[in-house]
């Protein structure tokens, strides 16, 4: 297992890109000043010492070094204990959709971005409770096993897109079933199941699938991705265009949320439908009351002990600033004439 002890200190890895492109930027402006006094070969050979070529290999020794400093601040640290605990909490399975659908932007960005992105707020918000995600499309699959290790589950969560379920349609009926055997077999209260999705294209029989997890002590509640205006679904842009998907009449497709059937799986689950915007995403009221929610005691392991393993990525640093120190921004002269295997005649 490996954690950053400080991870705000990551996001000063943005800056790279920054100094590269600011970089390239004054090496053009160089180049063109160089141009304005006269022939580029002809300065080159006046100046025969110069390397535009030490230039960038210093340049990227620097960034490198500045890069792996960024991250020893940051502490990486390894697990080394591991133990079983016991805590007090619920377990809750979240069932995302990922059909094509899920790609349009009438929810910036998208509605599987900024489902993904309040999943990961919800994560953040965990303490000892156990999570779960399923993905679905016209198929489902566990994606993560129910578990209280919520670094592994932002990891999975990240990964998500389309591609990884190739049967498109929205079975929102095999999700649920799929959840139902995927708690922990001696739990049998406390659990909630969260379905992401627009609803559209709905496959199968749903309603009976929630009334049946109800049944079995699982409240399901449903949250919709989209407006029931609809928007189009994009495509992977080729040479610079936008394309939005077509059906077969070549008319361009607009997707829906499926408000009525997404509020009937709500009601047959025993929970709430919660309709997401660009300005909520409809976790909160649900999160709500998930806590209001009977906890349950049930063991977990986790790493209670951790050794940090900054000073590697330190001394890394150190070494291409002294390798930076050694290469000269210049041809040294009194090198390049040296040969070690010169004959003599």
């Amino acid at each position: 297992m490996i954690r950053f002890e400080n991870t705000d200190i990551l996001y000063t890895l943005f800056i790279v890109p920054i100094l590269v492109l600011l970089f390239l930027i004054v090496i053009n402006s160089r180049k063109k000043s160089l141009r304005r006094y006269g022939d580029i070969d002809l300065i080159n050979k006046l100046m025969p010492n110069a390397s535009l070529r030490r230039i960038y290999i210093k340049f990227i020794i620097v960034t490198f070094a500045f890069i792996f400093i960024i991250l020893g601040l940051a502490n990486p640290q390894i697990g080394s204990k591991l133990n079983e605990i016991k805590r007090n909490g619920v377990e809750v399975i979240i069932a995302l959709d990922v059909s094509n659908s899920m790609m349009a932007e009438d929810i910036k960005p998208n509605r599987l971005e900024s489902a993904k992105r309040a999943i990961s707020n919800l994560v953040d918000r965990f303490e000892n409770d156990k999570i779960g995600l399923i993905v679905f499309a016209g198929d489902a699959f566990v994606q993560l096993p129910i578990t209280s290790d919520y670094a592994s589950a932002k990891m999975f969560l990240s990964t998500i897109n389309p591609d990884i379920v190739t049967v498109q349609g929205t079975a929102i009926g095999k999700a649920i079933d799929l959840a139902m055997h995927s708690y922990s077999p001696d739990n049998e209260n406390n659990k909630a199941l969260i379905i992401i999705t627009d609803g559209e294209n709905h496959e199968d029989d749903a309603l009976i699938a929630a009334e049946e997890a109800n049944k079995k002590g699982i409240i399901v509640n449903t949250i919709g991705m989209g407006s029931p205006k609809g928007a189009p679904i994009p495509q992977k842009v080729k040479f610079g265009k936008q394309n939005y998907r077509v059906d077969n009449k070549g008319s361009i497709v607009v997707s829906k949320l499926n408000e009525e059937m997404l509020t009937k799986i709500a009601v047959s689950g025993g929970g709430v439908y919660i309709r997401a915007t660009n300005y909520s995403s409809g976790l909160q009221p649900i999160f709500n009351s998930i806590e209001k929610m009977e906890e349950s005691e049930f063991e977990t392991q986790i790493y209670s002990d951790y050794e940090d393993r900054f000073q590697y990525l330190i001394a890394i640093a150190l070494l291409l600033l002294m390798i930076d120190f050694l290469v000269l921004d210049r041809k040294n002269k009194f090198l390049q004439n040296l040969n070690l295997f010169k004959i003599d005649k």
